[in-house]
């Protein structure tokens, strides 16, 4: 019987079939999800921001996309996944509040989705797909045993990425 993992804000995790990771509250942040398709090992983050350069303390990894994404992929492989076998989905990076300045620093969210992007890519991980932008949260479950990550919100309803 499958066991309901929660990755709260700023945490990570790792669990293997048939289990299943969910986040909620992703506004800005992204929840990114790492899977292994032969071992069925999945991982998900709860990412807040896309830099550790900018956070200030760098103790808590699973808090920055450069961070997050080399912790995680550390903490599955300790868990049994191949690393050269990982496929990414991710979602969230949503603009949650307007700003009439324009100003880029302020758009967390999409500087978070571009993040993310950025370090998947330099981890060579194949990115399946995403969900990013808007101005609505999301909650998300990944399934570790098909590996489908469920995309709920309030105003867009569910897609199965």
């Amino acid at each position: 019987m499958a066991r309901i993992i929660k990755v709260g804000m700023a945490e990570m995790n790792v669990a293997a079939s048939p289990n299943i990771l969910i986040t909620s509250g992703l506004g800005s942040c992204i929840g990114v999800c790492l899977y292994d398709p032969v071992a069925k090992i999945g991982g998900m983050a709860h990412i807040m921001l896309p830099s550790s350069e900018i956070g200030g303390t760098k103790d808590n990894p699973a808090k920055y996309a450069d961070t997050a994404v080399p912790a995680l992929m550390e903490l599955m492989e300790k868990q049994g996944a191949n690393i050269r076998r990982l496929v990414a989905k991710y979602a969230g990076g949503a603009q949650m509040f307007s700003f009439t300045n324009g100003s880029s620093f302020l758009k967390i969210g999409e500087r978070n989705a571009e993040a993310v992007k950025e370090a998947l890519e330099k981890a060579g991980i194949k990115i399946l797909a995403s969900d990013t932008g808007g101005s609505f949260g999301r909650t998300i479950e990944f399934s570790t045993e098909t590996g489908l990550l469920l995309v709920r919100t309030l105003t867009q309803g569910e897609k199965i990425l």
